[in-house]
């Protein structure tokens, strides 16, 4: 059978990576293809090119359809999918992107698998909430506490500054409407930081599903790591936009959270959070190097190398 149309596939180190890649691409009511490297969206009103390599998320909304040639490309590239439902609001199913290592996801399966590691984690991300205090020495339940404390703190301290009133977080994921505005736009807002964070956690080859303060979701790694921003991110844009009123509040807090991602390079601090939080500083300086050989000695040897010249003890 003869080669079909179409680059070729790239190899690993000519992809950009997560950290210099667009954050997220929300697309709803359109057909995707593909037309060499790039990703075409067609709708009514024409076509737009979207470099795959330059993206890390596809979020996939109602009425989108994609063919098989655009699937091998997103494949290729390592862009992450994930169809979510109106508005972004409900996932329904994602595609993993290529991963190029294990080390993380053997680490994160080892931490999440002994207790006194697995609490140890989950320290160091109330730590990052709390990064001016000492809370090493709260019990988890404490911890959780101060964590519902502070987060109850930013929605009024939200509310006050913009206006909106704040009756609490009530949304139902079948019916995007029925939530206050404020809620609608925290429902959007929040489908955006789980989808980059996602992303980003199966980009470095960690299992979504292992985490550590959430636990028994597939998604459970994810809601961690994005829980670490909504405080600095969502929250605040959400009563941004509600007080605007916007004709299509969904696509305004999308638009904004993708803006204030780039601005505050949130996607390259969830890489750095990520690492720090599974590896000690000597993993993570040994991070460059993808591929070992495993030796009953010494844990893993340099890969690439020839050792018949080695003498054997």
């Amino acid at each position: 059978m003869s080669e079909k149309p179409g680059m070729v596939r790239p190899e690993i180190q000519e992809l950009p990576r997560i950290k210099d890649r667009i954050t997220f691409i929300y697309l709803e009511q359109c057909t995707l293809g593909r037309q060499d490297g790039a990703i075409t969206a067609t709708d009514e009103k024409g076509i737009i090119h979207i470099p795959a390599a330059a993206v890390s998320v596809l979020l996939l909304g109602p009425g989108t359809r994609i063919t098989h040639r655009a699937m091998e490309l997103i494949g290729d590239a390592g862009v992450s999918t994930v169809w979510v439902g109106e508005h972004g609001v409900r996932y329904y199913a994602h595609g993993r992107p290529l991963a190029t290592r294990s080390n993380l996801l053997q680490k994160q399966a080892e931490l999440v698998s002994n207790t006194r590691k697995h609490l140890e984690v989950a320290r160091k991300m109330y730590q990052m909430r709390f990064p001016n205090e000492e809370v090493s020495h709260l019990t988890m339940q404490q911890l959780r506490g101060r964590e519902g404390s502070r987060i109850k703190k930013a929605y009024k301290t939200a509310s006050k500054r913009t206006g909106v009133k704040w009756d609490g977080r009530e949304y139902s994921p079948d019916d995007f409407e029925s939530g206050s505005k404020v809620n609608q736009a925290l429902s959007a807002g929040n489908a955006c930081l789980y989808g980059l964070a996602y992303a980003v956690i199966v980009s470095l080859g960690c299992a979504p599903g292992l985490g550590f303060v959430h636990v028994g979701h597939e998604g459970s790694f994810v809601y961690d790591i994005a829980d670490l921003y909504k405080a600095e991110i969502t929250i605040p844009i959400a009563f941004e936009i509600a007080s605007e009123a916007p004709e299509d509040i969904g696509a305004a807090v999308r638009r904004r959270v993708r803006d204030v991602m780039v601005e505050k390079h949130i996607l390259e601090q969830m890489i750095r959070d990520i690492q720090l939080l599974l590896l000690n500083d000597e993993e993570q300086a040994d991070m460059q190097d993808s591929v070992y050989l495993w030796d009953n000695r010494y844990g893993a040897v340099a890969n690439g190398i020839n050792y018949a010249e080695e003498k054997e003890e």
